[in-house]
């Protein structure tokens, strides 16, 4: 059974609130889970202390036991020094303006 440490929605419209979990990989995000091992309230502003809430000492042993953190999970568990900070990845190439907008905005630059 693969482990995932991950986020499960919960709260009103609009109003998210998350459970951080212990889930089998398999299971629907808001389905079945192992544990409740945390909490993360992102309608608190990024300082106050209770916007990300963790046990620590369960989440230590469920990644003794090979469970795995989500992208977002692994950097909550980085900023509490559990587990080594994950590298910061790029934005997708995707996101960038298509080849005749940068024309455009070259052609722009040099006008100004």
């Amino acid at each position: 059974m693969a482990l995932k440490i991950r986020l499960a929605r919960a709260g009103a419209k609009k109003r998210p609130y998350y459970h951080i979990v212990i889930a089998d990989s398999r299971s629907p995000r808001d389905g079945r889970f192992l544990e409740k091992v945390g909490s993360y309230n992102p309608m608190l502003p990024a300082e106050h202390e209770d916007r990300v809430r963790l046990r620590d000492e369960r989440i230590q042993h469920w990644i003794g036991q090979g469970a795995v953190a989500t992208d977002r999970v692994a950097r909550f568990l980085g900023r509490a020094g559990l587990a080594p900070m994950p590298a910061i990845r790029e934005q997708p190439i995707k996101s960038a303006p298509k080849k005749r907008a940068q024309e455009r905005a070259k052609e722009a630059a040099s006008a100004a």
